[in-house]
C-alpha cells in the first residue's frame, strides 16, 4: 500500500468541480491510502467524502511563518507520499512542491504545470475548461477518468428534515442573489423582480427562498425571498447541498451554490456576465444551464423567468 496526496484548498465551487477527479484518483488506486490537504472551511466536509481516507488541515498561514511551514512540511513528509495530485494548481501549492519535491516531474507530482502539453503554452492550456484541465492532468498519469468530466457532489449532503419541516418547504425555488463584495460583476440585479414574477404566476404553489452565507444574513432580510437559517446561523455546506438537492429550481449568480446545483443534477440557471464564461468554469450539466450576457444589467427578469418556465414544465 502506498500513500497518495491530493491538494485542494478551495473554494466551494472548486470543491464541487474537483469531486469527479478525486473519485477517479481513488478508483485508480484501490490498494492505496488517499490523503487530502485542505483548509479549515472544508476540513470537516471532506471527512464525509467516501473517496478520502484521511484529511490534513492546512491553515494557510503566511509563507514567512517559518515555524508553521516547517510543521506542515514535517507532517506531509512523514507520510512518504508515493504521488501528489495538485488539484489546486495555485502559487501556494507550487511553493509546496519546491520544498517537498523540487525536481519532481509528473510521475511524482501531477499539476497543470508538470503535465502541460508540449504543444501548448500555460496561457493556451488555461483557456480550456476546468474539468478538461483536470481530465488531462489525470490522464497524463495514466488514470482512467470515468468521473472527472461529470463530478458528483451528492456525497456532501446530510439530513435536513428538521429545517424542511420548520420552514414548511414542500415545493420551493431557491435564489442565490449574493456574491463576494469585490466581484460585483457577477451580481444580477433583478432578484426582487424574479421573485415577484414567480409569486404572481404560481401563487402558493412554490415558496421562494434563499440561503444566505454568514456575511449575507443581514442583506437577505431586504429580499422578499425567505432566508433559511439554522438557529439564526448560515447553513453548513452539507445542509446547503441538501437544500439545493430538494429544490424545484435554482437561480444563482456564478458562485459556489451554483456549482453545487450543477453537480448534484439540480434543475436551475446560473447567470453570467462578462467576468468569465460558463464553458470555462464547466458549470452546464443536463439539468443545470447558464445564461451568458455581456452585461447582467441588461438581462431582464422576464427572460430569466421564461427559461425557468420551460425547465419547470
Amino acid at each position: 500500500m502506498s500513500n497518495i496526496l491530493i491538494i485542494k484548498h478551495g473554494s466551494l465551487g472548486d470543491i464541487a468541480q474537483a469531486s469527479g477527479a478525486i473519485q477517479d484518483i481513488f478508483e485508480n488506486h484501490p490498494n492505496d491510502k488517499i490523503y487530502l490537504l485542505t483548509t479549515k472551511p472544508y476540513f470537516e466536509l471532506f471527512k464525509k467524502n467516501p473517496n478520502i481516507h484521511e484529511v490534513i488541515l492546512d491553515k494557510r498561514l503566511s509563507r514567512f511563518n517559518i515555524f508553521y511551514l516547517f510543521s506542515l512540511m514535517k507532517e506531509l513528509k512523514k507520510h512518504n507520499f508515493f504521488k501528489v495530485f495538485d488539484l489546486q494548481n495555485s502559487s501556494r501549492s507550487t511553493f509546496y512542491k519546491k520544498i517537498l519535491f523540487p525536481n519532481a516531474n509528473s510521475e511524482k507530482w501531477s499539476s497543470s504545470l508538470t503535465t502541460l502539453p508540449e504543444s501548448k503554452t500555460k496561457e493556451e492550456f488555461d483557456k480550456l475548461s476546468v474539468l478538461e484541465r483536470f481530465d488531462h492532468q489525470l490522464r497524463t498519469s495514466n488514470l482512467k477518468t470515468n468521473n472527472t468530466l461529470k463530478p458528483n457532489f451528492n456525497w456532501a449532503s446530510e439530513n435536513i428534515d428538521e429545517l424542511i419541516n420548520k420552514y414548511d418547504l414542500k415545493k420551493f425555488i431557491l435564489l442565490f442573489p449574493f456574491c463576494s463584495p469585490h466581484l460585483t460583476l457577477k451580481k444580477w440585479p433583478y432578484y426582487e423582480k424574479i421573485t415577484d414574477l414567480i409569486l404572481e404566476n404560481f401563487g402558493n404553489e412554490y415558496k421562494v427562498i434563499t440561503a444566505p452565507g454568514p456575511n449575507e444574513i443581514k442583506d437577505s432580510k431586504n429580499f422578499k425571498a425567505i432566508p433559511v437559517l439554522d438557529n439564526d446561523k448560515a447553513l453548513s455546506i452539507s445542509q446547503l447541498t441538501t437544500l439545493i438537492q430538494k429544490s424545484s429550481f435554482v437561480i444563482a449568480n456564478d458562485t459556489g451554490p451554483a456549482h453545487i446545483a450543477a453537480h448534484t443534477n439540480t434543475k436551475g440557471l446560473a447567470l453570467f456576465g462578462k467576468h468569465t464564461t460558463a464553458y470555462k468554469v464547466s458549470i452546464e450539466r443536463e439539468n443545470f444551464k447558464a445564461i451568458q450576457v455581456e452585461d447582467l444589467n441588461n438581462l431582464s427578469a422576464e427572460k430569466v423567468f421564461e427559461r425557468l418556465l420551460k425547465k419547470l414544465n
